[in-house]
Parts: structure tokens; sequence; C-alpha cells
């Protein structure tokens, strides 16, 4: 229908928000939003375009496949049901997963995880590096340390805790054993964190709101959970205890709520009230306590598949933990392909103080390997070197390390190491043990040439490196160039990683930067829609685009040292900020937020180069918690943390209540902070990261 970007993202962000992961029926929608009315009548190509809109709904778009369903029969399926081959080869049955349920056969989930190879591979490193056998089925599962980096949100590369929703949860809840992990896995869903049954959870954990049980006799099934019913088991569990259910007919209950079958659940509320009241259970009392299972079965969560789940979160925090470099080289190896998560990755190691360093054709790999007290980069991560190249490096390294540019050239010289794989491992810094990376570059062709002729001499002849001889006279002396400016260097770095390793264009403003921008990349999911906020980095992927009527626009990847985030510049922004844009230069940039489930991008306001808005000084140190879960603890620590990193600079305490609302205090004058990366890291360690920032 010829409608640009721009128009349909407009209308699709009018649209209102699921309820409980639901979405709300076109007409219904309409009826909600009267800006999407006016947009429907605005002219006839919207006309067409809601006439049409309404026509397909509910329609199916396309044949979907399971991610991970197998159905098993006891004969060939085509006796069974008709199948179908995708597109990708895949044999699909015709059926969707509940009608195979309804003919009686069985569907099975293998959901294949990386976190499996992860695990095992952290343990492979930690037997290469440490000489120690861990096995992960005995881990002990009361370790404090454990607990403390999940209650700090320190949860780069935990299963299931990475996301910033979820590191908040963990934070407020604050896991003591390995029951509080299993509960976080279940509660972190939209029914629980809709209805409030986290929130109660978390409030009777830390004391600040009394347990109490529906009945005397459920005390036994909602001990553990506080009264707050989470598991799909427990629904289970409280129709026998209460009803006299047996095992199968409660599962027959969990699944008919589940399913929202209302034929079945009229029979099973009958059924229930009976058994309740042979039990002599008050009739208000049970249908209270069936109304509240059917609301919470449409949400409520497997605890054996939450306990599952929980394992892995607990052995990747585990290692995590206590074996951080390998744990952290291991998770770096198998999301090298992925951008956004090396720099997240890299982001926590810097975070940690662990230093990444760039590839080293004398000790690296192909994958991320464990040095001392530090992570090289792996030689598969560097553009333009193929894993035949590697294999070549690697295979003559065996027979002792690389001793000079000479000798590396000489002995991998071939079809696999051309010009082209030299030169990247040159600009990544692969090579920094031989000479300067200017120098090496300008001499590559000449020294590759010479170890070509090398080769084809006999191998009994005396050589240039035979004991005794002298400098070989056809060795080709590399050229007196100027070495390569910090920028360019780093230019070049990133071209051939895709990343800034040896250092970063914002490292200069390390000392002013808190004083200049509101958050850092890795922060932005966490923000509201529509936020304004301010950042500073480094322009990317810079792409020019005109409008429909001709005006131009820009679109960047913005990055920091976390990451990176989509920016958009549209005309009149762009008119006024296009020299900034073209300057190669560290820009700090404002505009405003746009996040929802699927990307979050900013729209440009301002893009001024960064060194003419850093300050020398902070002017104020924010800290924000929520007011439902903090403890006087919590607040006692705080203010010995401010008492050490005692200054001149302002602190005010920002209490968050449920209710999005919040009161700030402002510290007295003795609890004044001097603005530094360690205060900030100490009160991170009470509170968990992201809750302090400097303005």
């Amino acid at each position: 229908l010829e409608f640009s970007y721009g128009e349909t993202d407009r209308m699709a962000k009018l649209y209102p928000a699921p309820k409980q992961g639901r979405d709300f029926p076109l007409e219904a929608a309409l009826d909600m939003e009267p800006r999407l009315r006016e947009i429907r009548t605005a002219g006839q190509r919207e006309e067409k375009l809601f006439a049409y809109s309404l026509k397909l709904e509910g329609l199916l778009r396309h044949a979907s496949k399971h991610a991970a369903g197998l159905v098993i029969s006891p004969t060939a399926l085509v006796d069974h049901l008709p199948l179908f081959v995708d597109k990708e080869g895949s044999v699909l049955t015709q059926f969707a997963g509940p009608e195979v349920d309804a003919i009686g056969l069985i569907k099975f989930d293998f959901l294949g995880l990386k976190t499996l190879t992860l695990l095992a591979n952290t343990v492979s490193r930690i037997t290469h590096t440490r000489g120690r056998e861990i096995n992960l089925s005995t881990l002990p599962l009361d370790d404090a340390a454990t607990y403390r980096k999940l209650t700090h949100g320190d949860t780069v590369g935990v299963f299931q805790m990475e996301g910033s929703g979820i590191r908040k949860l963990i934070t407020q809840l604050k896991p003591s054993c390995f029951e509080d992990i299993i509960a976080v896995i279940a509660l972190f869903r939209p029914g629980p964190l809709d209805s409030g049954a986290a929130e109660q959870f978390i409030r009777r954990k830390h004391g600040k709101e009394p347990t109490v049980y529906p009945h005397p006799l459920l005390e036994p099934v909602l001990k553990e959970t506080y009264g707050v019913t989470i598991y799909q088991e427990q629904v289970m569990q409280i129709a026998q205890v209460l009803a006299g259910y047996s095992l199968a007919d409660a599962d027959s209950l969990r699944r008919a709520m589940g399913k929202k079958n209302k034929a079945v659940m009229q029979e099973e509320r009958g059924t229930f009230l009976a058994g309740a009241t042979h039990n002599r259970i008050p009739e208000k009392t049970a249908r209270a306590i069936f109304d509240a299972m059917e609301t919470f079965a449409a949400y409520g969560f497997n605890k054996s598949h939450a306990a599952a789940y929980a394992f892995l979160s607990y052995q990747t925090a585990y290692l995590k933990t206590h074996f951080p470099h390998e744990f952290m080289a291991a998770l770096m190896s198998i999301e090298m392909g992925d951008t956004s998560k090396t720099y997240k990755n890299i982001a926590d190691c810097r975070r940690q103080h662990i230093p990444v360093l760039p590839p080293d054709v004398n000790v690296s790999d192909e994958s991320f390997t464990v040095g001392a007290d530090s992570i090289r980069f792996g030689l598969g991560a560097v553009k333009g070197v193929g894993s035949k190249a590697i294999a070549t490096i690697c295979q003559a390294r065996q027979d002792g390390p690389f001793a000079d540019w000479y000798d590396f050239t000489r002995r991998v010289q071939g079809a696999q190491v051309n010009k082209r794989v030299m030169e990247s491992l040159i600009k990544c810094g692969a090579l920094d043990a031989f000479g300067p990376r200017a120098q090496l570059l300008a001499g590559c062709e000449a020294t590759l040439k010479w170890a070509e002729s090398e080769a084809r001499r006999d191998r009994a002849q005396l050589g240039l490196f035979a004991a005794g001889s002298g400098p070989d006279p056809t060795r080709p002396a590399l050229p007196q160039v100027a070495e390569w400016s910090e920028h360019e260097k780093l230019t070049h770095e990133r071209d051939i990683l895709s990343f800034f390793i040896t250092g970063h264009p914002l490292d200069r403003y390390e000392s002013r930067l808190h004083g200049v921008v509101s958050l850092t990349t890795a922060q932005i999911r966490g923000r509201a829609h529509q936020e304004k906020v301010r950042l500073a980095g480094v322009v990317q992927t810079l792409t020019l685009k005109n409008n429909k009527k001709g005006d131009r626009y820009a679109t960047f990847t913005l990055e920091d040292k976390d990451g990176g985030v989509e920016v958009i510049v549209w005309p009149e922004a762009y008119r006024k900020y296009e020299h900034s844009l073209h300057a190669d230069e560290p820009v700090c940039l404002s505009g405003t937020l746009e996040v929802d489930d699927d990307r979050c991008q900013i729209i440009a306001d301002a893009l001024v180069p960064l060194e003419s808005v850093a300050k020398d000084e902070v002017s104020q140190v924010h800290i924000q918690v929520p007011s439902e879960v903090t403890t006087k603890e919590d607040l006692l620590a705080l203010r010995a943390v401010l008492t050490q990193h005692q200054g001149d600079c302002p602190a005010f305490l920002h209490l968050l209540r449920p209710d999005h609302r919040e009161t700030i205090i402002a510290l007295p004058q003795t609890l004044g902070v001097a603005p530094t990366r360690a205060m900030l890291a100490a009160v991170e360690d009470v509170f968990g990261s992201g809750v302090a920032s400097f303005r």
C-alpha cells in the first residue's frame, strides 16, 4: 500500500500495550485510542489500510514450526496424521500441538541450549588452566559468594538472568537459597508481575508483610513461597489437600485450568467443592480458593521446569563467581559471532577488572583463551582470517614460538596465510610483538615475497636460521615509516575486530564523562519509552538517506564502551548537526528513547562534539533504590560507603515506590562524596548495578 516505515511505525506505536501478553483486537484498539480512529478516517489510503487489516486479522500468516517439539508415535507417523515438508526440508505434522495431543500422540520438547556447551567449555578451560576437575552435578548449592553476585545483579552470562527486568527482580528479591532462584524463574513472567504476586513474594520474604495462608491446611504446601501460589504443582497439591484429589485427577485439573476449558472447569468446580465440603472446608473459603487457583493457572509455571532452569542458572553463576576468567572466555567464544553480545561481554570484563587483550599469533587459539589474569582474543574473531589460516599458524607454532617477523612469515607462508591475512593480523595487533604496526604493514609485501623464495630453497642448505650464520643479506629490511596515531590504530583495530580492544576514543574523557551523560548503552533497556536521554560515543555505520520529499537524514550506531544503540537523525536535526556527524570524533548525543519488545533506538535532538560539552566536575550524585525492599541494613551499608568516599559533591537518595512515584532526599553535607568510579562500584555492591549516577 506504499506506506513508509515512519507512517506505519507511528501507527504501531499508538496500538495499546498487550494485557498479560495478549494483544487487543483491532476494533477494541480503535475504541481505546482516539488517535488511531483519526488516522483511520484521514483519507482513502488509511481507510483501505484499516479495511484490509480488519479482514486479515486472525488469519494464519504462515505455517509455523515449534522450535523443539518432537512428536512420537507407536508406528509410522503417516498412520496417524498428515505430514508436510517445509522450505528447510524438515518433516512437520500438519496438525498443531493441541490436535496432536487430542488424537493420542505425545510431543516432547527437546531444547538445544548453548548454555550446556558454555558449561562444558568452561569446565574444560578450568582443567587446562588450573589443573582442577569440576563436577557440575555436585556443586554446593549454599555458596554465599554466588548468592552475593546474584543479589548485586552481576548476571552477564548467567542463564535466564541477563535481562534488565529480571536483574531488577533479583536485586529486590535478594536470593539466599536455591529455592529462591527457582522462584525467580517462575515469578519473572507477565502473570506474576502484573498480578502483584512477585512484589508480594518479595515483601513477605523480607518480613515487610506477614505470611498468611488461604487455609491452615495449606501451610505445608505454600510455606516455601510465603503463602503465594507460584507453581502449577502447588495447584495440584491444594486440590489434593483440600478436596481429596488423586495426583492424576489433580493434574487433569491443572491442565483444564491452563487451557481455560470452560465446560471441564465447570465440572471440576463441582468436584472440588464437593471434596472440600467432605473435608469440612467452608464453602465460601473453598469457592474463593478455587477462583484464585483458576486465575493463577492462566499464568502459573511448572516448578520442575523452573528447577531445571534454576540449576543451570546457579551453575553458570557459580562458575562466573569462582572462575571468572575461564567463564568469560568460554562465553565470549560461544558468542563471538554476535557483535552486540560481544560488546556486552567485553564491558563486563572491564567491570570485573579482567583485561581483554588483542590477538597474538604466539598465544592465541581460534577461540578466546585465558592468560595470566587476562583473556586473549581468539584468531577466529579476526576478519579476513579463516579457519584454515588459523590452523596453519597453530600448526607452525607447535615447533616453538615465532622468534620475530621474519621467522613468522617464513614458517607460515603459503596459500592459506596470504597478504590479506597478514594485513588483518597486523591491523588488529596480533603481530605487535614483532614491531610497530605501520612498519609491518609497509614491509608486508616484500617480506612475503622473500619468504616465498626461502621456501623454494632446499631445506638442507645453509639458510637464514642456521646456527652461527649472520643476517641473510637478501632479507628485506622494514621500511622506516611513522607509526600510526592512536586514532588510526584504534580505527584499524575496530575495522578488523569490530571492537576497540587496546583502548577506546572515550578513554581520554573518562574522568569527566559521568558529568556529561545520563546513561550508557548498557542501561537503555531498563529505561522508559519516550524518555529524554544523553549519551556519549563514537558514530559508526553511518548511512545517509532521503525521505519522500528529498530531504537528507541519517542513521547510525552510537558506540560507547558498553555497546551500541541505533540512532536516527531526521532532516531538521541533520541540517543543524551535519558537521558533528561527519567529524570522526566522539560526540555527545541528546535525544528521545524509543523502546519496545523488539528493538530500541534514539531519535536525535542534538549532536555536538564531546570535547565541547565535557566538564571537569560532577555537581551531584543520585542513588535510586526501591523503597519496598530496601532494609535498614541496606541504608546503614550505604552510609558506610558514602563515609568511606567523602568529598564535596552533594548526594541525593531516590526512594522508588511500586506505583512509579518517588521521594527524593537530599543527604546531609556530612555525607557529601567524591564522585569516583570506586564510589560508584561500592554503591552498586550494596544495591546492584545501575542504581547510582553522576550529574
